[in-house]
């Protein structure tokens, strides 16, 4: 557990951004590999197959957190609603929140 909250508190620390994260997130893959963690292996697995995208978001301050949170907010709106009413209730509960 402690290798693993080791590990993940290492790549939080990659998100913030910064120059030369791309050879940390490489010497990151290394150690994760290393300390043999299953789903972290799974993780940094998908991140080398997207390697090419992943790259060049490193130094970049721009993220969609809030467009995800705004979508997960009407997902909950409309799962709150469902079988119980129609659209146009959904769209008004929408707009108001």
């Amino acid at each position: 557990m402690t290798a693993l909250a080791t590990q993940i508190r290492a790549f939080a620390d990659l998100l913030a951004p910064a120059d030369g994260n791309d050879e940390a997130l490489t010497s990151w893959n290394v150690d994760v590999r290393a300390a043999d963690l299953p789903f972290l292996r799974s993780f940094t697995n998908g991140l080398e197959r997207d390697r090419a995208a992943v790259d060049p978001a490193l130094p970049l301050p721009h993220h969609n957190g809030r467009t995800e949170g705004v979508n997960n907010k009407i997902k909950l709106l409309k799962r709150q609603t469902y079988g119980r009413a129609g659209h146009a209730l959904l769209r008004q509960r929408i707009l108001l929140n």
